[in-house]
């Protein structure tokens, strides 16, 4: 029943920016809070940031200050602003939602991410 739709992906230079979205579409839930992580190779995935269905953001402190995480609730859409772009923000971008049917159990759910890769 529900779906997610990333897009926004793609390579720049370091310096550069880039804009992520996420749409979540369905019925019979509503949205508790949204977000993005990232997993580099190798590596473990790692929040970004967050925002919950009230506006509260939350930010890894290696984006803090570069990144800025919005919603358009009436389309159930959330975005990642990305600049200042370095090579080390290098990974796969996931979108995660986290939501509640309207019989009251809560789940997770992933999208199937988009790269992001800066250059040197």
């Amino acid at each position: 029943q529900v779906q997610l739709v990333e897009s926004g992906g793609g390579s720049v230079q370091g310096g550069g920016s880039l804009r992520l979205s996420c749409a979540a579409s369905g019925s019979g839930f509503s949205i508790n809070a949204m977000g993005w992580y990232r997993q580099a190779p190798g590596k473990q995935r790692e929040l970004v940031a967050t925002i919950t269905s009230g506006g509260t953001t939350n930010y890894a402190d290696s984006v803090k200050d570069r990144f800025a995480i919005s919603r358009d609730n009436a389309k159930n859409t959330v975005y990642l602003q990305m600049n200042s772009l370095k090579p080390e923000d290098t990974a796969v971008y996931y979108c995660r939602l986290t939501y509640t049917t309207t019989w009251g159990a809560s789940y997770d759910y992933w999208g199937q991410g988009t790269q992001v890769t800066v250059s040197s």
